[in-house]
């Protein structure tokens, strides 16, 4: 059974920085492409980066802000986020899917966590 836990959200000031993580397992992960997506209050869950053997992608809206990465020896993947704004609040996904390429939106992935709460306050 795949698992994905995200952790390392919580409440920054604005031009803050936060590196939210997550760990996955029941999966052989390094197989694995991997997003992050976030979702605010009345809003569609949106797609924030994605990373795949050797490639990787952010949305326009936070490229030069935010960096994905991964580590397959520890089945973890992580956004590291830099200078925080508020529209940057949101509860954030982690996400894996099993096609080998960078994946845009949520429905080519095929499994979810239960998400973080990043709360940027001005």
């Amino acid at each position: 059974q795949v698992q994905l836990v995200e952790s390392g959200g919580g409440l920054v000031q604005a031009g803050g920085s936060l590196r939210l993580s997550c760990a996955a397992s029941g999966l052989t992960f390094s197989s694995y492409s991997m997003g992050w997506f976030r979702q605010a209050p009345g809003k569609e869950r949106a797609f924030v980066a994605t990373i795949t053997w050797g490639d990787s992608r952010t949305s326009d809206s936070v490229k030069g802000r935010f960096t994905i990465a991964r580590d397959n020896a520890k089945n973890t993947v992580y956004l590291q986020m830099n200078n925080l704004k508020p529209g940057d609040t949101a509860v954030y996904y982690c996400a894996a899917g099993r096609r080998q390429r960078a994946m845009l939106r949520t429905d080519e992935y095929d499994n979810w966590g239960q998400g973080t709460q990043v709360t940027v306050s001005s």
